[in-house]
């Protein structure tokens, strides 16, 4: 399969629907945005942005919680050929003051709870805005913030008629921007292309999800993420499903309400697909609010951003008699390239490649390992980011030719299978032996008691190297140090078992849920 020479993915996507004018596409908190209406917005808003002076392949700050003004942006965006760049409504002024000096954004699109940390990001004087669009504003607006001016997103799409054509751009031109996560040093915007969407979507979300048109999909992880916009958008609107979206954070009480259909707008509309990842499905599981398999219409669940312990697939299963198909994917390549099958999932691995990408594993000398073996992890395929923006030895060191370097530590078994050994730079090297932190922090999540855990390397006396694990207890939960240390002793090689045990009521994690073991090895040097 090969792409035109002109090719636009935002007209690419209402193409494919409009013959589903009235069909949902979407749900939030404010109602119901049919597939007809959400066309004719998209084509406003790309009509308004051009008005407005935004030029082709210039970029706009996307700061926006997930209501139905969030695709509207992001696909009117494209479609004026202009670069929407989608960032992480959790960050500080001084990340956005970053961000916006490092793309050099000529606009910014925001939802107006997070106008004031966008003027703060202003007020430290590093990049000047041209415009701001505000969505769902509760007050008036000034007319001007920082030299910018301001305009109501809903206000501004309603005077301007849909665009007629597209921006006549390319598949391999830049089309959106994702900054990674940049939990060492300054995060990196990751150019992406228009076509690069369009490919996640019939390598993985069509053909191992096997998504159609009768899904409804709900995503926790927010669009702003490369997960998110896959599951949110990029899949359900390229087979004409609907999708429930959530602005609030995803708390197992107000993940829940979507999915029994409780809030106003649902209507008793339940979504068939959950998204979600394994901090989150470990603290559903743990909540006594959990519903039961009656209250909810789930056929399947996807879990990214961290390898899934097989102790909280196989009890979610056990639960609601649906699997939870874990993948690996990154902002790099977009989506998932390595993944679990309906009806063929191994819990406690990452499953085989999706048909389309390559995988190899490679040792220090850079050669493949054999199967047993753990190896780094490359990836190639047809969804990869093109660069880091402004930033060629970080471009240099991660798109390698053809191939991405994940930062991934793997090992395959004989049934091509694979298995996560954690991050490249997470690995420990015990009594001469490498050790995954998550292998040991997963055998630590099979004792009833354990809620969630996280392993570093920790000096002894004598300098060597050995595990600590520290360890969040389920509420109401108690158990000694000895007994962990037993209960992995019996589970695992002996030198894995962790060393040193500490108790804490909660880890370090970033906007996606991942854990940050190096705020963990940070805060046991600092003593």
């Amino acid at each position: 399969m090969t792409l035109p020479a002109t090719f636009n993915f935002a007209q690419h996507l209402l193409d494919s629907n409009a013959a589903r004018a009235d069909k949902t596409a979407y749900i939030d908190d404010h109602g119901v945005l049919s597939y007809g209406a959400l066309g004719e917005q998209v084509r406003r808003m790309s009509a308004a942005l051009q008005a407005l002076g935004l030029r082709r392949e210039e970029r706009v700050l996307l700061l926006m919680h997930d209501t139905t003004h969030w695709p509207v942006s992001f696909l009117g965006g494209l479609h004026a050929g202009v670069v929407p760049v989608a960032v992480n409504t959790l960050l500080t002024a001084a990340d956005y003051a970053y961000m916006l000096a490092n793309s050099r954004a000529q606009a910014a699109l925001v939802s107006a709870a997070l106008l004031p940390v966008l003027e703060a990001a202003l007020a430290q004087g590093e990049h000047e805005l041209r415009h701001i669009v505000v969505s769902h504003p509760e007050a008036p607006l000034p007319a001007e913030l920082h030299g910018a001016r301001v305009h109501d997103l809903a206000a501004l799409m309603a005077r301007h008629e849909p665009a007629a054509r597209p921006a006549p751009t390319g598949p391999d031109e830049p089309g959106f921007w994702l900054y990674s996560s940049g939990s060492t040093g300054k995060p990196k915007g990751t150019v992406h292309t228009h076509g690069n969407p369009f490919w996640t979507a019939e390598l993985y979300g069509k053909p191992v999800l096997g998504l159609t048109e009768d899904d409804v999909c709900f995503s926790a992880a927010k669009l702003y993420f490369a997960y998110g916009l896959g599951n949110a958008l990029t899949f359900p609107l390229s087979v004409g499903a609907s999708v429930v979206l959530m602005a609030e954070r995803p708390t197992p009480a107000a993940t829940f309400r979507r999915w029994t259909g409780s809030t106003p707008a649902q209507a008793g509309v339940r979504p068939t697909v959950f998204f979600g990842a394994p901090t989150g499905f470990a603290g559903m599981l743990a909540s006594p609010e959990l519903p039961g398999i009656e209250s909810v219409a789930l056929r399947m669940c996807s879990s990214a951003g961290e390898a899934l312990p097989a102790e909280i697939g196989q009890r979610f299963k056990q639960h609601y008699g649906c699997e939870i198909i874990d993948g690996i994917g990154s902002t790099e390549m977009l989506h998932i390239f390595l993944s679990n099958r309906p009806g063929d999932v191994r819990y406690g691995t990452t499953g085989r490649p999706v048909e389309g990408y390559e995988i190899e594993l490679r040792g220090d000398d850079g050669r493949p390992v054999p199967d047993g073996e753990v190896g780094d992890l490359y990836i190639r395929g047809p969804s990869a980011a093109l660069m880091y923006w402004g930033n060629r030895d970080k471009s240099r060191e991660t798109f390698q030719g053809g191939w991405t370097k994940s930062g991934d530590k793997y090992s395959r078994d004989a049934d091509g299978y694979y298995t996560y050994a954690g991050r490249s730079d997470d690995m420990l090297k015990v009594s001469g032996i490498y050790v995954s932190p998550f292998e040991v922090e997963a055998t630590l999540m099979q004792h009833p008691a354990v809620l969630e855990s996280a392993v570093i390397g920790k000096q002894d006396a004598e300098g060597l190297t050995k595990t600590k694990a520290f360890v969040v207890l389920k509420p109401g939960q108690q158990v000694t140090e000895a007994e962990l240390k037993a209960f992995v002793k019996d589970r695992l090689a002996p030198y894995k078992y962790p060393r040193f045990i500490e108790f804490v009521d909660e880890l370090p994690k970033t906007a996606t849920g991942k854990i940050q073991r190096f705020r963990l090895r940070e805060r046991e040097q600092q003593g």
